[in-house]
């Protein structure tokens, strides 16, 4: 009777045991990329470059040094968001480093669709 006992008990515990099995593999998550041929004129300017191409922004917003400055159109929204060159320098002229599309009812649009057709608008140049 011990005897079954103790075969019971050393099978159950053998279930507890974690088997050899091939060591998991992290997956990194995938970072979608965003074309930007056709945005090389909006990617890196700073305010006034903006103001100079699309004339000036129909809205401006300011959160800590990030700054998003808005042009609207008849074809579409654009969102521009600025951004100090250098983050350890907050005092470094913000630049474009991501942009934004959409139609006026909110429906995508191609980047650099809306990039033409707002240097196209009146008060761009």
């Amino acid at each position: 009777m011990k005897a079954r006992i103790a075969l019971l008990l050393a099978t159950g515990l053998s279930a507890c045991a974690a088997p050899n099995a091939a060591p998991s593999t992290v997956s990194r998550a995938v970072v979608p990329t965003y074309p930007t041929m056709g945005l090389e004129r909006v990617l890196g300017q700073n305010a006034a470059g903006l103001t100079a191409l699309f004339g000036k922004p129909d809205a401006e917003v300011r959160e800590g040094v990030a700054r998003k400055l808005q042009f609207a159109g008849p074809i579409c929204v654009l969102d521009t968001y600025l951004y100090p060159k250098d983050a350890k320098d907050p005092g470094s002229e913000p630049r474009v480093t991501y942009l934004d599309a959409r139609e006026p009812d909110g429906s995508t649009i191609d980047r650099a669709s809306c990039v033409a057709a707002l240097t196209r608008r009146e008060g761009g140049k």
